[in-house]
């Protein structure tokens, strides 16, 4: 299911709506059963079994992104539409809520240009890119000062998977090149329900 207006911006006071792009949901609605593709259900499944290890939020991440590289679907599992992204925002679809909230998974549409504010998260993430390239910068905070300093950037092309965990998760992307870029997105949380995966933007 496409997510509806409003939700890319969340409900985090610390950021106004217009202000954003990132990855949220406002809406109780859940995807409908019949919209599962086969892919996907591999996919939920996998995820499944490494949440089901039941360790801490790092190991988690890395344990899912194993199962995402295993698993990777392409981008014809977001819908012809669904891919054509939106002109005003990244453009989110939730694909898949878990009914007692260990994990949701979203596709991310990116146009040229589009990006995301600084930001870390509220709990791990795990991200596979499955078409064009997506920019990450990552930063780290001072402690002393709250000054965030520019620590590396990399591309990210179709079949790069990355997982990571608070602390140590600040980072942004941008879509830089000519092209849509997407982006599969597993969260550690149940994202309808949260709002927002952000915890905070720092700009």
């Amino acid at each position: 299911m496409s997510l509806p207006d409003g939700m890319l911006s969340g409900t985090n006071p610390l950021v106004k709506e217009e202000d954003t792009a990132m990855t949220t949901a406002s809406t109780a609605r859940r995807p409908a059963a019949s919209a599962d593709t086969p892919a996907l259900i591999d996919l939920v499944a996998a995820v499944r079994q490494a949440i089901d290890v039941r360790t801490g939020w790092t190991d988690t991440s890395e344990l899912v992104a194993d199962q995402l590289r295993a698993h990777l679907p392409g981008p014809e599992i977001l819908t012809p539409d669904q891919r054509l992204g939106r002109p005003d925002r990244v453009a989110g679809h939730l694909l898949h809520a878990e009914p007692d909230g260990a994990f949701s998974i979203l596709g991310l549409v990116w146009r040229p240009g589009q990006t995301t504010r600084i930001h870390d998260h509220i709990t791990w993430c795990v991200v596979g890119v499955l078409a064009g390239i997506e920019h990450e910068e990552l930063f780290h905070e001072e402690l002393f000062d709250e000054a965030l300093n520019l620590i590396g950037t990399r591309d990210n092309p179709p079949g790069e998977v990355s997982g990571f965990a608070p602390p140590g998760d600040i980072h942004r992307i941008r879509n830089v090149g000519d092209e849509t870029a997407i982006s599969l997105h597993i969260y550690g949380t149940d994202i309808i329900r949260v709002g927002s995966s952000a915890r905070r933007y720092y700009n």
